[in-house]
């Protein structure tokens, strides 16, 4: 019997991340940190007005770009916190999960053939999802010297004829890299210049913990080719519910919507009035888990630190991204030794791409018991080594 899979399929590996999760489910005494979501229940009140929608019976779909009420909320909260503006008729759009918007933003616009540069190191699924619409991606390196950030020379290096988007996530994971205004504005005239469409993944948007909160639409030569994703997975610990959104300038959405309502029809109508809540009245919730996060991010990164294990220190998202390439193993046998022989979870960083290498993902999203203790046996691990 022949082989039915598609060659697309063969082409993309299976998730780097779920291998060490399926490890360390089999072992007894182990610290997970590699685990990409809040430790946090969703808000109460995010619940409630979940739970009272069921109750009063809003079970049918939603329009296929989603409830217009959550549009609403969308477009009042990217004015008022980036000051950026959409038309919430015709220019956003309700996903199953920022991981949809990613999907159809890229579908809607890549040809076979088109190269998409990626600023890497990346989010496992930008590359793949980039195979999948027979897309080309290109890594583009983010440089530990430069916090992380994509500089216009690592940019312009990069960019051939074929190159047609350009994909971020910032605050990113797994680095915590994040791009300021001014970041965004030093590419910009590359973008411009070159006719390039930037998809910019901003899920951890409000998991900035120093400088200003930044949406790359906010820069003004950049909004007409911008298509910004987002959502509340992170921000308001609502990863489960799988909602969130996408937003561009019409044309560009409706692109989208044609493949949205072929593959989903509308996101989950009970997630969608919980999401409505999270906006209307989750902010303190968001405020509080953000300044939780901080203050674990500094402890666990001091200690790391002080461990021996050189670690940046992240400016946004849940992660810290220690570089291990002074212990002379690759980031592999690192997180598989430390999983094994000290019980800690980790990711290495050569799944997120070239510019991971010699690195690994630790999320500081679990408590700050936790966190230390991981410290210690990372530091004896260390010792072995």
């Amino acid at each position: 019997m022949r082989d039915f899979r598609s060659e697309r399929v063969c082409r993309i590996p299976p998730s780097g991340i779920r291998k060490f999760f399926d490890i360390a489910q089999e072992m007894e005494d182990v610290i997970s940190l590699g685990v990409g979501e809040p430790d946090y229940d969703t808000p109460w009140n995010v619940r409630e007005a979940a739970i009272r929608s069921i109750e009063q019976g809003q079970t049918a779909y939603t329009s296929n770009s989603g409830l217009i009420e959550l549009r609403n909320e969308i477009k009042k909260y990217l004015g008022e916190s980036f000051g950026v503006s959409y038309n919430p008729k015709n220019e956003i759009i309700i996903t199953t999960g920022a991981s949809e918007a990613l999907d159809i933003a890229i579908r809607a616009v890549v040809n076979p053939g088109d190269e998409v540069l990626v600023a890497d190191p990346s989010y496992i699924a930008y590359c793949s999802n980039v195979i999948l619409s027979e897309g080309v991606p290109v890594p583009v390196p983010c440089h530990e010297k430069d916090e992380f950030r994509l500089t216009p020379d690592s940019l312009m290096e990069h960019i051939t004829p074929k190159s047609k988007v350009l994909l971020c996530n910032f605050p990113n994971n797994p680095s915590g890299g994040v791009m300021s205004k001014d970041d965004y504005k030093a590419i910009s005239d590359i973008v411009v210049d070159h006719d390039l469409l930037l998809i910019s993944d901003e899920i951890y948007s409000e998991l900035t913990y120093e400088g200003e909160k930044v949406c790359a639409a906010s820069v003004d030569s950049l909004f007409e080719r911008t298509i910004t994703i987002n959502g509340f997975s992170k921000a308001y610990s609502m990863t489960g519910w799988r909602v969130g959104y996408v937003c561009a300038p019409e044309q560009l959405c409706s692109a989208m919507l044609k493949i949205h309502q072929y593959v989903m029809l509308s996101a989950p109508t009970t997630a969608q009035h919980a999401a409505v809540e999270a906006l209307r009245n989750g902010a303190d919730a968001c405020r509080e888990m953000v300044q939780e996060y901080k203050i674990r991010r500094n402890l666990f990164v001091k200690g790391l630190n002080r461990a021996g294990l050189k670690t940046h220190l992240p400016k946004g998202a849940f992660y810290a991204f220690p570089n291990v390439s002074d212990y002379n193993i690759s980031d592999e046998e690192f997180a598989e030794r430390l999983l094994k022989e000290h019980h800690v979870a980790v990711v290495p960083g050569n799944v997120f791409g070239p510019s991971g290498k010699g690195h690994i993902r630790c999320s500081y999203a679990v408590s700050r018991e936790d966190l230390m203790t991981s410290v210690e046996r990372i530091e004896e691990f260390l010792s072995y080594l």
